[in-house]
């Protein structure tokens, strides 16, 4: 099983990019998060998922960890397969999809293209207690009454052209000790950590 592939990007859209490595190009299927990542790179090395069918041999790819275990997590739940799972990860960040299952949130995940009342709620009873062992620090940080002003930050710092993944963890921080303060205050914090 592949872990990830590292490799020279010879074509990328939004929902695949082909990686160049000793001579193989790899057709790998991302998710819009995944290609705002990668976007401007000339290489890249992406964390990859197999899926091995009858008809089929495909490869997904990620650029951090937390949205591959997200989309494992996803297809483990019945009735949602690779693709819906790689829609639900174009549609939201892997934290406001995490935030959505930990919170209960169907109304946000029923404003996802393929995914009804009954798998919202499906995805929430099934993968709620899997990851939020992991995220109920996360989820109380994202919930707060200061959500607006981390993405008003966080776009802020990723059309200033840094990634998103550091912006996020560099905001998160930020506001884990000062959650009072303004879109302004944040991101001039954040940019002296980044």
């Amino acid at each position: 099983m592949y872990e990830y592939i590292s490799g020279k990007i010879v074509e990328h859209g939004p929902a695949h990019v082909v990686i160049e490595n000793n001579g193989l190009g790899y057709f790998i299927s991302i998710s819009l998060y995944t290609f705002e990542q990668i976007r401007d790179k000339k290489e890249v090395t992406l964390l990859v998922h197999e899926q091995i069918r009858e008809d089929a041999y495909n490869l997904f790819g990620f650029s951090g960890r937390e949205e591959r275990e997200l989309f494992r997590h996803l297809i483990s739940v019945s009735g949602i397969g690779a693709n819906t799972a790689r829609m639900m990860l174009s549609s939201v960040s892997p934290g406001e999809l995490t935030t959505a299952i930990l919170s209960g949130n169907t109304s946000l995940l029923q404003g996802i293209k393929g995914i009804g009342a009954k798998t919202a709620q499906r995805v929430i009873i099934e993968l709620k207690d899997k990851i939020g062992k992991s995220s109920v620090d996360e989820m109380k940080l994202f919930a707060g009454p200061n959500n607006t002003v981390r993405e008003e930050a966080l776009s802020a710092l990723v059309m200033l052209g840094f990634v998103r993944g550091a912006s996020q963890k560099a905001v998160d921080k930020i506001l884990a000790a000062q959650p009072e303060l303004s879109v302004e205050q944040l991101i001039k914090a954040s940019l002296k950590m980044l």
